[in-house]
C-alpha cells in the first residue's frame, strides 16, 4: 500500500482553509463524524498508436460527469454497504454496468486516503486496478447500458498521455480541463506511481497547461 505521499495536500487552497492530509487506510477508518468516498482508476497497457506514429502506451479511463467536470468511477460509500469496496463497486456498476467479478475492486487495489475538511468532512480513498485492453473495451461498450449513464455519467474518457509537436494537445490540453475534487492529483499521483510517464515529462505538462489561455 502506497500511503502518506499520494498528493499535494496544499494545492490550490487559500491560507483560511484547513489542508486536506493524506492519512493511511487504518487512521481513516478510525475517523468519526467523516463521509467517506471511494474511486477507482481502471487502466490497461495499449500497443496503439496515435495516426500509427505516436505511441499511446496506457488506457487509463476517467468520466464526465453530470456537473461537466471529470472525474473517477466511484461515490459515496452508504450506511448499508459492508465495506469500502462493497460501496465503490456498488457505484461503479451503477455507473459502468459493470457487474462481472474481473471488475471488481478489491482492498489489494487500495492505494490512498486524504482527508477533507472543506467543503465537508470526508474521506476520499483512491483505488488502482489494472485490466486487459479487451476489458477496457469492454467496460467502454457496455456503460451506455448503466443505470446512470446519460443522467451522472455523461460518458467516458481515456486519458492522452502523449504530447503532440504543438507541445499543447494530449496530457497539456487534458489537464486544463475540469477535475471534480482531487481527482486531478489523483490521476497525477497514479501516473507517477505506474511510473507512466518521467517526472520531467509531468512537470513540462503541468507548465504548458498553467500558462496556456486555453
Amino acid at each position: 500500500m502506497i500511503k502518506n505521499n499520494a498528493f499535494d495536500s496544499n494545492q490550490g487552497f487559500p491560507d483560511n482553509r484547513p489542508r486536506p492530509r493524506n492519512v493511511s487506510r487504518e487512521e481513516a477508518l478510525r475517523l468519526e463524524g467523516y463521509k467517506h468516498a471511494c474511486h477507482v482508476l481502471f487502466h490497461a497497457p495499449t500497443s496503439a498508436k496515435l495516426f500509427e506514429r505516436v505511441p499511446i502506451r496506457h488506457v487509463l479511463l476517467m468520466m464526465m460527469r453530470f456537473d461537466g467536470r471529470l472525474g473517477f468511477p466511484g461515490g459515496f460509500v452508504d450506511v448499508k454497504d459492508s465495506s469500502l469496496e462493497a460501496g465503490l463497486n456498488r457505484e461503479v456498476e451503477e455507473e459502468l454496468g459493470c457487474s462481472s467479478s474481473k471488475f471488481e475492486v478489491t482492498e489489494k487495489d487500495y492505494r490512498s486516503a486524504q482527508v477533507r475538511e472543506f467543503p465537508q468532512k470526508c474521506v476520499t480513498h483512491f483505488y488502482i486496478k489494472e485490466l486487459e485492453l479487451e476489458d477496457m473495451d469492454k467496460i467502454e461498450s457496455e456503460s451506455v447500458n448503466a443505470k446512470d449513464h446519460g443522467v451522472e455519467v455523461m460518458g467516458l474518457v481515456r486519458v492522452p498521455l502523449y504530447t503532440l509537436r504543438d507541445g499543447m494537445g494530449g496530457l497539456p490540453a487534458f489537464l486544463c480541463n475540469n477535475f471534480i475534487g482531487n481527482s486531478k492529483s489523483q490521476l497525477l499521483y497514479a501516473i507517477r506511481s505506474l511510473h507512466l510517464l518521467r517526472e520531467d515529462q509531468i512537470q513540462e505538462a503541468l507548465r504548458v497547461c498553467h500558462g496556456s489561455q486555453y
